[in-house]
């Protein structure tokens, strides 16, 4: 069900979202937004913190497209700490 409010800007800019709308949505203090804006309309995305399952999810993605890259460049476990030193600019 749509729910209609009207609220008002402060010289700080700042705009209060009326109390039934952030009940109704389920919206608590210190949540965080997109803002768009375009014309005269404002749209204000609630953004959604990731769970602990979905961020190591994408870890263990991240961790082996990395895998992979490494392997296919033929770099191996004992080239790391000569290349460490090379990029550092470490005298062997």
């Amino acid at each position: 069900m749509e729910c209609i409010e009207i609220t008002s800007m402060s010289s700080r800019g700042q705009i209060v979202i009326p109390q039934r709308l952030r009940e109704k949505l389920g919206f608590i203090e210190g949540e965080k937004f997109i803002v768009l804006g375009e014309d005269e309309t404002i749209i204000l995305k609630k953004i959604k913190k990731p769970s602990k399952e979905e961020l190591i999810k994408k870890l263990d993605a991240l961790t082996e497209k990395t895998r992979k890259k490494v392997e296919a460049s033929g770099i191996k476990e004992s080239d790391v700490p000569n290349r460490i030193h090379r990029i550092r600019g470490v005298k062997e």
